[in-house]
This record gives C-alpha cells, sequence and structure tokens, in this order.
C-alpha cells in the first residue's frame, strides 16, 4: 500500500488512517509508543503491556505501518517502532479542514444584506 507522502493529505490518505485508527488496540498501541522515553517500543514491549497475543500485536502493527502512522527500526534481530508524529499533526490539519468543509454554507438570505 502506498501512502501518500506530501505534506498535503487526500481522501484516500485520510479514510486509510481513519480506518487505521477503528480499533481500540491500534489506538492503544500508538498510545503506548508515544509514550516511550526512548521514542521507540518493541513488538515485545508492546505485547506486555496489552495482554494480548504476540501475532496479534504484530497484526495490528502491520496495519498502523502500512498507514504510515508509525516506522520501523531494525535493532538487531528486533524490529522497534517510532510513532510518525509528522503524519499524525498532517492528519490533525486535514480533518480539522475536512470537518470545516462539511459546515453548511450560509444560505442566500443570509449572505446578502437587505
Amino acid at each position: 500500500m502506498t501512502i501518500n507522502s506530501g505534506k498535503t493529505m487526500h481522501d484516500d490518505d485520510i479514510a486509510t488512517i481513519m480506518r487505521a485508527m477503528g480499533h481500540p488496540v491500534r489506538l492503544n498501541i500508538l498510545r503506548i509508543l508515544a509514550k516511550q522515553e526512548r521514542g521507540e517500543c518493541c513488538c515485545a514491549d508492546v505485547t506486555d503491556e496489552l495482554t494480548l497475543a504476540q501475532s496479534t500485536v504484530s497484526q495490528h502493527i502491520k496495519v498502523l505501518l502500512d498507514a504510515g502512522l508509525i516506522e520501523r527500526k531494525p535493532r538487531g534481530t528486533r524490529n522497534c517502532y517510532i510513532v510518525q508524529h509528522d503524519r499524525l499533526a498532517a492528519l490533525g490539519a486535514a480533518y480539522s479542514g475536512m470537518i470545516a468543509g462539511f459546515s453548511p454554507a450560509p444560505s442566500k438570505l443570509e449572505a446578502e444584506p437587505a
């Protein structure tokens, strides 16, 4: 899956990220990764905090990776993960702009002076 890497997010990027964030376990994984002092965390560390099977956590991490919300950093025989804060910030900006675009336009009677 290819995610737009530019600063402007397209609707398909927003939808992909929203789907990835649409599961409580994935939101918890993002929180766990975001609170790490060293800025990264291995799958085993996440598994320990969530009390889920490692294979389940790995599946959720893959969804977050595919959405571009986290990045994999090889550390010897382990993979560690780091939150892509710039991606989340771009999502926040795009999301607020998208929501503003859903506001109803003022009616002609309200827009024109009498």
